[in-house]
């Protein structure tokens, strides 16, 4: 093919060929390192939206740099000598070149671009005037417009148009070429190199499809999550990890509670623990757990624990008050259960009054032992009509310690966990340093369900 510059200036010198071989080196070395992470990946879940959008990327990656192997090797071996059977095992099929001759009205094409647009190279090259015949209806103004600002205006071409080979394939090809100017300045042919991206185009294509997919996924699980979040901070204190509870101002207990989050973090649950002061001086301590998980259990867990401080705050013992909540489940519109356990704390006498509905007793530490306190009679909150619950009392000391749990806190019955560490709550000073050591024992990340704990510490 005959310069593409102008006349009137000095060619370039072409690179020399060791400096474009070690190119084609470094090209087909990152190549193949990218071709194996792609094959070791190739377990990744192509059901996630994720895991497709990272296998797309892959795929793009091979992509791109194939064609950068095939730049590479056009720009060491030449142009061919003459058009012949396109190699179309080869991945420089992917690249032809063209000059159109306007003084003599034809035009010389590689074999590579005989192969791109799917026709004999026996037959003679298409003109310019030709071209667009093999080109789409709708890509047809493109390429007018950018050949007429290359012809009469001197513009460099840069552009994708698809063309339609005679098999009925559609191919998207990407043309960069320049005007070729004779001694007077005057436009004489145009040279422009066509390559086939329709693959490089299907890979970003699919790049784009999976990262919208995942960017929907990720946008319709905030969505999904974000009702559920939203009644647990409705009624605080509901943040992961150890919080000091605002504590009564009677100064008669020191309150420290946690929530321990599920392996899988994502799995929201019904659990939640509350200490409210009541107008009498009383405090109303609480803690439970909603069966299943997502928005709406969280958004029973809120009504419930509306309910739960709505008939404390109105003076209603735990046994009743656990009767109530019983009707409120069984009235929703959706089955749900719940374990339940409230206590009231009257600092005058020290009394505890607490009832239960099908949960893990208080346990009771004093002097250096601990105990689980006798359980009245409870079901499951939503498990059957008119339930009756029984309640009990008991009587604190100073320097006793109560801790509140919910089940997935020491699951199968393994209280002996907690009350072994009645030693270690002796020797501690604050309901927040005995929650530290709850925390150091049961605080393992492989439960599959949130837990909560409560510690009361009675202080006089």
């Amino acid at each position: 093919m005959p310069s593409h510059l102008p006349a009137d200036h000095p060619a370039a010198q072409p690179p020399g060929r060791g400096s474009v071989d070690a190119l084609i080196s470094q090209t087909r070395r990152l190549k193949v390192d990218v071709d194996a992470v792609r094959r070791d990946a190739r377990d990744i879940d192509t059901g996630d939206p994720q895991g497709r959008w990272q296998r797309a990327l892959y795929d793009l990656a091979l992509h791109q740099l194939e064609d950068l192997d095939a730049h590479l090797a056009q720009l060491r071996d030449g142009p061919p000598p003459a058009p012949a059977a396109a190699p179309r095992d080869s991945l420089l099929s992917r690249v032809g070149s063209a000059e159109w001759n306007l003084l003599a009205d034809d035009a010389l094409w590689s074999a590579e671009l005989y192969g791109i647009l799917g026709r004999d190279p026996a037959t003679p090259a298409l003109t310019l005037d030709e071209l667009p015949s093999l080109v789409l209806e709708e890509d047809r103004p493109k390429l007018t417009a950018m050949v007429t600002d290359c012809l009469v205006d001197a513009r460099p071409i840069d552009g994708e148009f698809r063309v339609v080979r005679p098999d009925g394939g559609v191919r998207t090809v990407h043309m960069m070429g320049e005007p070729v100017l004779d001694s007077d300045g005057g436009t004489a042919s145009m040279w422009a190199v066509l390559r086939d991206v329709s693959e490089l185009r299907r890979s970003q294509s699919e790049v784009r499809r999976t990262r919208d997919s995942l960017r929907r996924h990720r946008q319709r699980a905030q969505s999904e999550r974000r009702p559920a979040v939203e009644p647990h901070e409705a009624v605080p204190p509901f943040g992961p990890g150890a919080q000091r509870l605002p504590q009564p101002s009677t100064g008669t207990l020191d309150l420290a509670a946690a929530r321990l989050p599920a392996a899988t973090g994502s799995r929201l649950g019904g659990d939640w623990y509350d200490a409210l002061e009541l107008p009498d001086g009383r405090t109303l301590l609480s803690v439970g757990d909603l069966t299943g998980h997502g928005p709406s259990v969280a958004t029973d867990t809120a009504m419930l624990l509306g309910a739960l401080r709505g008939m404390g705050m109105a003076g209603t013992a735990p046994a009743q008050l656990m009767g109530w909540l019983n009707q409120l489940l069984d009235a929703t519109a959706q089955p749900v259960l719940a374990g339940a356990l409230c206590c009231r704390y009257r600092p005058d006498d020290r009394t505890l009054t607490w009832a239960q509905a099908g949960h893990p007793a208080p346990l009771l530490f004093r002097d250096g032992t601990g105990c689980r306190l006798d359980t009245p009679e409870g079901v499951l909150l939503g498990a059957t009509t008119g339930a009756v619950y029984g309640q009990a009392e008991a009587t604190l000391a100073t320097g006793d310690l109560l801790v509140l749990h919910t089940a997935a806190l020491v699951p199968g019955d393994r209280t002996h966990r907690l009350l072994d560490l009645a030693p270690r709550f002796h020797e501690a000073r604050t309901a927040e340093d005995c929650l530290r050591t709850v925390m150091e024992v049961c605080g393992e990340s492989g439960r599959d369900d949130e837990a909560c704990v409560l510690v009361a510490r009675v202080t006089r």
